[in-house]
């Protein structure tokens, strides 16, 4: 199989993108601090964009910037301007849903690349079509499609195809919701989002009513999208910490490296699956892409979303003089644990905490303070943005 796929990464801010990177997304996308749908992210600036930009393409990766808010006339004023800041910044593309902005941007900025949002809902090749000889490069499909309806649009158009694979998936069809509007008078098509679905209405039943859906995992259909011709795998959340993303984007990796070279097991498959069931706090489905989503896709009546301890520091540096990794503690552990230490360059180092110090080399009887520095035995110096894991609590 000598397919290229892209695996796409979200970023709410720098710190998020390098992660992303390092951990082997092939791109990622971003929102600037005007016209994104993630205005509760902490986003970027300009400055921050060119940054970004450049950190990426040192390692021949690309930045892409979602420009796809529902414009109403007040959000024209300036656009023009903003969009020029951006591609003098280095973005590779925008992330675009208005057929000016769409328009504006291919005929002034040729060599910058138009990606059309799913904010559009494309579900049909007739629609990827016209997107196509308006000149789209690439079409984020609508996320209620099957595996069936992909292909045939693939088949029919030749258009790169992007779509989702793992994250929140919105209760309304491919975000076109009102409903934050009507209960918050917060705009969810122009960045304001208050995720009204999740909230618990009341209702005459002895339970809460809720209306949202599990979450999307396509771990186990990856070949499948690969081989039915998508060229951009997505994964979604923006808001999402550091852990989680290193561990999503760093397994999907895998499991496409594993496909393309064909050494992807069922055993290594299984250990695939349960790193990522860990890091996630709800429930998931693959919607519509195997069957028709029904009931068993949602939350009905309330949920439960507890979140697991399994991440218990992230690496900042090393004392040499001691021979100890320094790392800022995220929840507790203690002597004994048996945990893994996970890199950026795939690395994955099974180790049993032994001793525990704080900044001056006091010894600790157990971790129990997020956010303190700390300090544990080891070898060697790590990578940057490495992190320990929990595999089992000692004693």
């Amino acid at each position: 199989m000598d397919k290229k796929i892209e695996l796409l990464a979200p970023a709410g801010d720098l710190e998020r993108l390098k992660v992303n990177l390092l951990y082997g997304a092939d791109a990622v996308y971003i929102g600037g601090q005007q016209y994104s749908l993630r205005a509760n992210a902490k986003n970027f600036s300009i400055e921050e964009i060119k940054e970004a930009c450049d950190f990426a393409h040192n390692l021949n990766k690309k930045v892409y910037l979602t420009l796809n808010i529902v414009f109403h006339n007040e959000d024209m004023n300036g656009v023009e301007d903003y969009i020029k800041q951006v591609v003098e910044a280095g973005i590779d593309a925008f992330i675009v849903s208005d057929p000016f902005i769409i328009s504006f941007i291919k005929k002034k900025y040729s060599d910058v690349e138009v990606h059309l949002s799913t904010q559009n809902g494309a579900c049909n090749y007739l629609d990827v079509e016209y997107y196509k000889e308006e000149g789209i490069d690439r079409v984020v499909l609508a996320r209620e499609l099957s595996k069936k309806q992909v292909k045939e649009i693939i088949d029919k158009t030749g258009v790169d195809i992007e779509v989702f694979i793992h994250g929140a998936m919105c209760t309304c069809f491919s975000g076109r919701c009102a409903l934050s509007n009507y209960v918050t008078n917060r705009d969810a098509n122009r960045g304001g989002c208050a995720q009204i679905c999740r909230f618990a209405f009341e209702s005459t039943e002895e339970k809460d009513f809720t209306m949202a859906l599990k979450d999307l995992n396509m771990a186990k259909y990856i070949k499948d999208l690969i081989e039915i011709g998508v060229k951009s795998l997505k994964v979604e959340g923006r808001m999402r910490s550091l852990y989680y993303l290193a561990t999503v984007i760093g397994t999907y990796r895998e499991i496409i490296d594993s496909i393309m070279d064909k050494t992807l097991t069922p055993e290594k498959m299984n250990i695939l699956e349960y790193r990522l069931s860990r890091v996630a706090n709800r429930e998931v489905s693959t919607h519509y892409f195997t069957h028709e989503a029904d009931f068993t896709d949602q939350y009905y009546t309330g949920r439960q979303e507890l979140s697991n301890q399994d991440y218990l520091g992230l690496i900042t540096g090393y004392d040499y003089e001691n021979k100890c990794l320094i790392l800022v503690e995220r929840n507790y552990f203690a002597p004994g644990d048996q945990v893994e230490i996970f890199t950026p360059n795939k690395e994955v180092i099974s180790y049993t905490i032994s001793d525990i110090y704080d900044e001056e080399m006091n010894k600790l009887e157990v971790a129990r303070h997020p956010e303190q520095i700390l300090k544990i035995k080891y070898e060697k110096k790590l990578p940057t943005y490495s992190m320990i894991r929990l595999i089992k609590k000692g004693k």
